[in-house]
């Protein structure tokens, strides 16, 4: 029974093996990486650039839009070339850094979210204290725990993936390499590896979903005793969005992550992973940034001054 030094590859699937699809589907995730790397940058670069938005609100936006481009390039280039190519392969060092990245990734846009969330709580709920809570300081202290912390939540579950034996198949049902995929080629006993990831979905995952969902409930309360109709218009079309790409989210994760190991993999599961690996990162901007008023006038500032400058 070979174990997992003698395994030096696996194969990555396609949504589809006919080649107007495999082109099809390359085409749809090229565009949707452009558009997500595009909007981003414009998001880094306006919030960076503009005086006016060096505040803790758009510096934690400014940082989901990084995180955002490193998300996504984990899993759209490689899965283009799977789609294009008939080269399937994926190392096993490839592998264990794709599931790393991905968690990584994941684990600190959740964190980013929930961090969103209660500054927009402290912005409308308490505004006298939002000087102090989330003065600069405080603000690049949660950047760097959450990015810590994403590094130890992602060692954990990649080393404890990688410790496992496979030889039922080389084939991950997957377009990326994540954990259930792998889990389903092991001749090893996953029930430690299930153990944990069920704890880490329902304390840490489902903990952060249930502060988001909370400190949206209290702004929507705050807002409906104390803002005129047209305010509460404006924040209600603010927050629906954020709560939706959040619950989509994680929704999507938890679904992929906590299925029994034991179901064969079918296309539908490669269509959920999509939910929380590219939608999320694509539609970010358009939500939480391009919608905005005040982004708005910045572009348009700083487009009159390059277009003067130059």
């Amino acid at each position: 029974m070979p174990n997992s030094t003698t395994v030096t590859e696996f194969l990555l699937m396609r949504f589809s093996d006919v080649w107007n699809f495999r082109v099809l589907h390359a085409m749809l995730f090229l565009m949707m990486y452009v558009a997500t790397l595009l909007g981003n940058l414009l998001i880094v670069t306006v919030t960076t650039l503009a005086q006016s938005l060096h505040t803790p609100m758009y510096f934690f936006l400014r940082n989901l839009s990084v995180l955002d481009m490193c998300y996504i390039s984990v899993t759209v280039p490689k899965a283009c070339v799977i789609f294009l190519l008939d080269n399937r392969v994926i190392s096993m060092v490839g592998c264990a850094a794709q599931i790393f990245l991905v968690i990584l990734f994941a684990f600190a846009e959740l964190l980013f979210l929930t961090i969103m969330a209660r500054d927009r709580y402290v912005a409308i709920c308490q505004p006298l204290h939002y000087p102090v809570i989330m003065n600069p300081r405080a603000c690049v202290q949660m950047t760097l725990a959450t990015v810590f912390s994403g590094l130890i939540y992602a060692g954990v579950h990649t080393g404890n993936a990688f410790r496992l034996s496979f030889c039922h198949s080389s084939v991950v049902h997957q377009f990326f390499c994540d954990v259930p995929s792998l889990l389903k080629l092991s001749c090893s006993d996953t029930l430690s590896n299930e153990i944990v990831i069920f704890v880490s979905a329902v304390v840490i995952v489902g903990g952060c979903f249930i502060f988001i969902i909370m400190s949206y409930i209290h702004i929507f309360s705050a807002v409906l005793k104390l803002s005129t109709r047209g305010e509460q218009g404006k924040v209600f079309s603010t927050c629906v969005p954020h709560i939706l790409v959040v619950t989509v989210f994680v929704v999507s994760g938890i679904t992929v992550y906590l299925k029994p190991t034991s179901n064969s993999p079918t296309t539908q599961d490669m269509i959920i992973s999509l939910f929380y690996s590219v939608v999320p990162p694509f539609l970010n901007p358009i939500i939480y940034s391009l919608r905005n008023k005040q982004i708005k006038e910045a572009i348009r500032r700083v487009m009159r001054r390059t277009l003067y400058s130059g």
